[in-house]
């Protein structure tokens, strides 16, 4: 009775999932590639001196079986957690969301992941979300803000490398890469000189701001070695705000009413300083020609007409601070500041010609003519 009852049970029983259907693992793909569990670890972590044909085969094999990497193993055997930390102080996120978006796409391409965490700007704040990575064990960290100026360091003697992006550390040897202001300066300078316009204007913010002092004295050197008087005490510094252009422009009409361009330092000063133009019967571009600074695409675009803007390219930043990270990762660390190249987007306020414009505006590289002049 027993016995019999055995054997119902047996035919009963559910069967034994076939072997294709469980996940695949490193031994398996060694043995469908004819090499040794070694070998085909090192093929497929890109280790090791191995004859292209036998990391092709592993690498082949693992398709064919569909094996994917157990990512706490691999980190275990590499003494790695492949995550990341990245810190940022600007809780607008306007600036700092394209740093994080360009870093997140560098480092994913690594099959690293990332834990990100905004400090509010509170130094207290920041040394928590500090100890919590460090207990999580990330492999490094990446910190990030909206202004450039330089700030404490997160610490020294972390155990782990730091990099900052659009920010940069009091301790200059700590690597940080920001956007070249210096160069936008000129590359604003340099595009209204090549379209003819020889009287110039700038408005931009707080002279406090490192960004503001940096782009006015690319645009001044610009304009001297072009050949023009424009200096340093022409500057209107002031707030980074409509109501502040719409005031300046009316101050520099004043002081140069034959003024034939204006660069401003953000997009949002710009938007004012049209607004003005156009209330005192001045054309954009036609008598005055406008650039401003960000390339803010819903103010930029939103402006009449749309505004030639200088791109920080802070996508750029971000993904040129993770490879300095992933470097500093891999054991060969970067020292010192780093700048990522401006663009200029070209739209209809600088006199481009509207048909002749990308829908996403022109990119002119630092030095270039604009092809539509």
């Amino acid at each position: 009775m027993k016995a019999g009852t055995k054997d119902v049970n047996r035919r009963n029983r559910l069967p034994a999932p076939e072997s294709d259907t469980r996940r695949a693992t490193i031994r398996d793909v060694a043995a469908h590639a004819g090499v040794s569990i070694g070998t085909a670890s090192k093929a497929l972590n890109g280790q090791g001196k191995l004859r292209a044909e036998t990391r092709a085969r592993v690498v082949a094999a693992a398709r064919e079986l569909g094996f994917s990497p157990n990512v706490l193993a691999r980190g275990l055997l590499a003494g790695r957690t492949y995550t990341v930390g990245l810190i940022t102080t600007d809780s607008f996120g306007r600036f700092s969301i394209p740093v994080m978006l360009g870093a997140e796409d560098a480092l994913g391409a690594g099959q690293i992941s990332v834990f990100m965490c905004d400090t509010r700007d509170d130094p207290a704040r920041e040394r928590q979300h500090v100890e919590m990575l460090l207990g999580r064990q990330v492999d490094g960290l990446i910190v990030t803000g909206r202004r450039i100026e330089p700030r404490p360091s997160v610490g020294s003697g972390l155990g782990m490398p730091v990099v900052y992006a659009m920010t940069q550390s009091l301790d200059g040897d700590e690597p940080a890469v920001l956007p070249d202001d210096y160069g936008g300066g000129r590359i604003a300078a340099e595009h209204l000189l090549s379209a003819g316009r020889t009287r110039l204007g700038h408005i931009t913010g707080p002279e406090r701001f490192l960004c503001a002092r940096r782009r006015a004295s690319g645009f001044c050197d610009a304009i001297a070695e072009a050949g023009g008087s424009f200096s340093a005490h022409h500057v209107l510094y002031g707030e980074w705000s409509e109501a502040w252009g719409r005031q300046a422009a009316s101050i520099l009409l004043r002081s140069n009413p034959g003024v034939q361009g204006i660069f401003c330092g953000s997009d949002q000063i710009a938007r004012g300083v049209s607004d003005t133009l156009r209330l005192l019967g001045r054309r954009v571009p036609g008598d005055i020609a406008l650039i401003g600074f960000d390339n803010w695409e819903p103010m930029a675009r939103g402006a009449d007409p749309p505004l030639t803007s200088i791109d920080m390219c802070l996508e750029d930043v971000g993904r040129v601070a993770a490879e300095h990270l992933l470097s500093a990762i891999n054991g060969e660390p970067t020292h010192g500041l780093h700048t990522v190249p401006c663009r200029l987007v070209v739209r209809n306020s600088s006199g481009a010609d509207p048909a002749a414009a990308e829908p996403a505006g022109a990119q002119i590289q630092p030095g270039a003519r604009n092809p539509a002049h």
